[in-house]
């Protein structure tokens, strides 16, 4: 049994990824749905946060749970979010998803209209969370996939690490 988290700032691909290794018979579970995350308060002079006085969490009982129970071949789940940390020891491999900055501009801005990342005030956030973030999550993963590419690629690559 593994658990392998990708992990990656927003417009990377993540959700593709999860899509698509589900769609080749992989169980694939993408944390970056209300179902396994939540907007929680915050101090609105926090800078590090997806929107002022807001930050989007895991439900850290839940998701444990999924983790924990997991006993037979792979489990890939993606998000990112601030209490990720917390549930590395559960995790056993890291994938960080990465993409130059003018690719997630572009894939953020055809999201529809309730997606993050598609008006200009949350791509301007994206990008500052980017320079801020994504050297974090680099220093956490034990790998690095650049995602400009097609999906199927970023998708064999995974499987061909993990």
């Amino acid at each position: 049994m593994k658990r392998v988290l990708i992990t990656g700032m927003s417009g990377t691909g993540k959700s593709a990824v999860v899509r698509e290794l589900a769609a080749r018979g992989h169980r694939a579970v993408d944390l970056d749905t209300p179902e396994w995350s939540e907007w929680i308060d915050v101090d609105p002079s926090d800078p590090l946060t997806p929107e002022k006085g807001k930050d989007w969490v895991w439900r850290e009982e839940q998701v444990r749970a999924l983790l924990s129970s997991h006993d037979q071949g792979t489990l890939f789940v993606s998000g990112c979010a601030e209490n990720m940390a917390r549930l590395f020891p559960f995790i056993d491999k890291i994938v960080l998803l990465s993409a130059p900055i003018a690719t997630i501009m572009k894939r953020l801005e055809a999201r529809s209209s309730n997606g993050y990342g598609s008006t200009e005030e949350e791509r301007r956030k994206v990008s500052r969370l980017i320079a801020q973030i994504e050297p974090l999550l680099r220093d956490a993963a034990d790998d690095e996939i650049d995602t400009t590419g097609p999906v199927h690629t970023t998708v064999d690559e995974i499987l061909r690490i993990s």
